[in-house]
């Protein structure tokens, strides 16, 4: 699992790098840039609605992972809008609560039902 983590302490670390980096040189103006690609209806809005329904995704799961909770929403509304700068670190602190085993990881307390 140790591999693991240092995989995704990596991508985050080159992923906090670049965003700085654009930031840096083109300012937070993220969204006309996203949403103009995706009315456009080029490759890059594509790419970018690929990964607006891949963000619904991930925020759905840690949802649904959390039960719904007032702490899931939250959770989720930070995995919508943070993406992998969510994702990553978020993976990262449950593999490492739940000693590596993926069902807890993927599942959360949904994994103790389903040995029941």
């Amino acid at each position: 699992m140790r591999p693991f983590y240092l995989i995704l302490i990596i991508l985050w670390g080159v992923l906090l790098f670049y965003t700085a980096r654009v930031i840096a040189e083109h300012g937070l103006n993220l969204f006309s840039y996203f949403f103009g690609d995706i009315a456009r209806g080029t490759w890059p809005g594509q790419f970018n609605l690929d990964f607006l329904m891949m963000l619904f995704l991930s925020a759905s799961w840690t949802a649904w992972r959390n039960r719904f909770s007032g702490a899931a929403i939250a959770l989720a509304i930070a995995a919508f809008f943070g993406g992998a700068g969510f994702l990553l670190p978020y993976l990262t602190y449950l593999a490492w609560k739940h000693d590596g085993v993926t069902s807890d990881i993927l599942l959360g307390r949904h994994a103790k039902d389903s040995a029941t």
